[in-house]
């Protein structure tokens, strides 16, 4: 059974960093492609990136280059979303995307 959860959201100051989590089980993260997206509230959902499951390549949406990162670890079938210098307009739920499957989200409120 295809599973990806996600975690390590919460409340940060603007200017604060913060490392989301994507654990995936049912399939092996060398095969696949892991997207992150977003949804803010009363807006559609958005891509934020993915990572390419062949080199580790990775595609970033304008509004996150120079400041998100994506990795992963293979070994811990886990991919991560580095989110450095964090805006208010950056508050969303955060959803890992694989092998049509979604996770069920992880909050992250930018807030003074």
């Amino acid at each position: 059974q295809v599973q990806l959860v996600e975690s390590g959201g919460g409340l940060v100051q603007p200017g604060a960093s913060i490392t989301l989590s994507c654990v995936v089980s049912g399939f092996s993260l060398a095969y696949y492609h892991i997207g992150w997206f977003r949804q803010a509230p009363g807006k559609e959902r958005e891509g934020v990136g993915c990572i390419s499951s062949t080199d580790g390549s990775t595609y970033l949406r304008d509004f996150a280059k120079g400041r998100f990162t994506i990795t992963r670890e293979n070994a811990k079938n886990t991919v991560y979303l580095q989110m450095d210098s964090l805006k208010p307009e950056d508050t969303a739920v955060y959803y890992c995307h694989g092998i049509g499957s979604w996770g069920q989200g992880t909050q992250v409120t930018v807030s003074s």
